[in-house]
């Protein structure tokens, strides 16, 4: 029975082995996005962080200060921080994409408003800072600054790369690592700083979350292509919809003729699509295989992951996040 379908998938097994930092995680996070003259703070970010999800973030930093041997109290307050970056991003992501859903709810943007979903975000990652500062290590604040910084210079960067077919894998590299690897290793890596780890060590750390957070990304979007919209929670082809390239279609870019290339510069660069052109671009991303390798580059990626973690001393949560990198990549095994 592959990972996808086990009865307990490893991020829950990881959340019920770490359920009591969990616990401390969360009442940490209800804490510190409270607002004394600003109620519609807590309103804003509780509709968000009530929505559910993984909290795959957070719990990667504490399983990595304890897998580190860590028994202090600040990876509490670096993990609830990862969550208020991850938040703040959100809530600024669905205003730049003018999104109306998340996690099957309606956004922060179309319940309220887009100025009060930026200057939220603006407050969480104040609050992150707040958080990060209050563990007294110059490099967890270094760490967490830096992935501050890369993460919107990502998002910049997808403005513009996003829609121009002069975009390759290079730079959609930069970009996954921008928008969303580099939240996944400053989680991991922060873990074993705190910690007090080993420099080898950190850097594993460093090189698993990583990995993984860049075969996830890879996986989202090889699925917008092939996914099960009940699964996924995305119709087929929004990408192409939204004039988005990403791995399959700029490897499709790549290797396309003089018909293929106009196509492209109609749907993508210039977004004149019409009926049937989704079936098109699916016909031509068949055509010249890139689905699947774009489904190989993911397996590469969590192979990546594995062999960082892999250089961790033995234990339990070594094991587990072995199996994470490996059910990322489930669903397109």
């Amino acid at each position: 029975m592959g990972l996808d379908q086990a009865a307990t998938k490893p991020h829950e097994a990881l959340s019920a082995l770490l359920a009591d930092e969990m616990a401390a995680v969360n009442d940490l996070i209800t804490q510190r996005m409270a607002s004394e003259h600003a109620p519609r703070i807590p309103e804003v970010t509780a509709h968000l962080v009530g929505a559910g999800g993984k909290r795959l973030r957070p719990m990667l930093t504490l399983a990595a200060a304890r897998l580190c041997g860590y028994d202090g109290p600040y990876h509490v307050h670096l993990a609830a921080t990862v969550e208020f970056i991850h938040t703040a991003t959100l809530l600024h992501d669905d205003v730049v994409d003018e999104s109306a859903q998340r996690r099957g709810r309606p956004t922060a943007n179309l319940l309220w408003d887009n100025k009060s979903s930026v200057l939220v975000g603006d407050y969480l990652f104040s609050r992150s800072f707040q958080l990060m500062t209050e563990t007294g290590s110059i490099e967890v604040l270094r760490i967490l600054s830096n992935a501050s910084a890369t993460i919107a210079e990502g998002e910049v960067l997808q403005l513009t790369a996003a829609t121009d077919l002069a975009t390759d894998e290079g730079i959609y590299l930069q970009v996954v690592r921008g928008k969303t690897a580099a939240l996944f290793s400053a989680a991991t890596e922060v873990g074993g700083v705190i910690a007090g780890a080993d420099p080898a060590l950190v850097r594993a750390l460093f090189d698993y979350g990583d990995a993984l957070g860049i075969a996830f990304q890879i996986v989202d979007d090889l699925l917008d292509y092939q996914g099960d919209t009940k699964a996924t929670g995305k119709n087929v082809g929004d990408d192409f919809r939204e004039r988005k390239l990403t791995l399959p279609v700029i490897k499709a870019v790549a290797k396309a003729d003089d018909a293929e290339r106009a196509f492209w510069v109609k749907t993508i660069e210039k977004g004149k699509q019409d009926d049937g052109d989704l079936e098109h671009a699916l016909a031509l991303l068949h055509k010249h295989g890139t689905l699947e390798d774009t489904r190989q580059d993911a397996l590469a990626w969590a192979a990546k992951a594995k062999a960082a973690i892999g250089q961790l001393p033995e234990h339990e949560i070594r094991t587990m996040l072995t199996d994470l990198a490996d059910y990322v990549v489930a669903r397109v095994s």
